[in-house]
């Protein structure tokens, strides 16, 4: 039996509750907030938010000395992301010291480590440079899993018979193949690589997103034509959303309609204009895609203009809340 004494406590402590406690709940929100309207609850348009990260790329894209990743995790906070995706190439420091800082850092102001962005290339005929790449790639999966990472992007790799990079963006991306090779021996050696590279990504936990990011994963075809011939839970794909020079609704709709889930999206921005070249985006139609697919992950900005990071990258990211919240 509650005696009238603790039975008064009980009884106060609840009108508190009911006029301080709804309030400041996230929960008790969402339950009184009203219906919009279209219909949807509180809670099912919360389904459809998008959290947002940016990629340290965004603050460097490889020019002058290169960013650290630590000062990158700290504008993202200030500029009000939900998390970051770490750019490999760009890291100072590999050690285990100098990711747990980082882990650290980030944790510290609220942000998630959500994606890691890294580079290979197994479209080589010489096994050995493969197997390097895959022993290198091993590596790469054990950093994302060092930093509790829990997706982290790889490439098919290129022929490399473009003289430059500027080059093969001049080309749209389209290089020819070594003499005396194919595309079709190249994705047999790049399905090989990568079968290799699926036990270590289980053991860690690290899901492996193959980009549409030129070489064999320049079209949405190149890319399911290798993702769906694996057919693993541990590969899946990156999709960026400015990769694709020609029909880019047409291929994003392909990737998203796939059986091979998205692990991630890279969302491009060119205020500015754009670096190599500018894309004419429409986010309110990707954003629509990826709602029918039924994608609920992470988007990643990857600012790519000429403005200033300070201004372009708060700029990105207002123009993807709008579309994505």
């Amino acid at each position: 039996m509650i005696d009238i004494h603790r039975r008064g406590f009980l009884e106060r402590a609840g009108v508190v509750a009911g006029a301080i406690g709804l309030g400041s709940s996230p929960f008790s929100r969402i339950a009184a907030a009203p219906i919009d309207e279209a219909g949807d609850s509180p809670a099912e348009l919360d389904r459809h938010r998008y959290p947002i990260g940016v990629s340290t790329y965004s603050f460097w894209q490889f020019r002058g000395e290169r960013l650290g990743i630590l000062e990158c995790v700290d504008r993202a906070a200030d500029m009000g992301f939900d998390g970051v995706e770490i750019l490999l190439v760009q890291m100072r420091d590999t050690s285990n010291a100098a990711l747990q800082a980082i882990k650290s850092r980030a944790h510290s102001l609220g942000l998630a480590l959500m994606g890691f962005s890294t580079h290979q290339g197994f479209v080589s005929p010489d096994a050995e440079f493969r197997q390097s790449e895959v022993t290198k790639t091993l590596g790469q999966i054990e950093l994302a899993y060092r930093l509790g990472i829990p997706t982290m992007r790889i490439n098919t790799g290129r022929w490399g018979t473009s003289g430059s990079f500027d080059e093969l963006m001049a080309n749209k991306g389209i290089e020819p193949t070594l003499p005396g090779y194919t595309d079709d021996q190249a994705f047999e050696w790049v399905i090989a690589a990568i079968e290799a590279l699926l036990p270590k990504a289980a053991e860690c936990g690290v899901v492996l997103g193959l980009e549409n990011h030129w070489g064999l994963g320049r079209t949405a075809e190149g890319v399911l034509r290798i993702v769906e011939a694996i057919d693993s839970p541990w590969l899946q794909m990156t999709l960026d959303t400015g990769n694709f020079l020609e029909r880019s609704y047409e291929q994003m709709e392909a990737m998203t309609s796939s059986k091979v889930p998205i692990s991630l999206v890279q969302a491009k921005t060119y205020f500015g204009g754009g670096r190599w070249y500018e894309l004419d985006l429409d986010y309110a139609r990707i954003a629509s895609i990826l709602r029918n697919s039924g994608y609920r992950g992470w988007i990643s900005l990857e600012f790519e203009g000429n403005e200033d990071a300070e201004v372009g990258v708060p700029e990105s990211l207002a123009l993807l809340r709008k579309h994505f919240s």
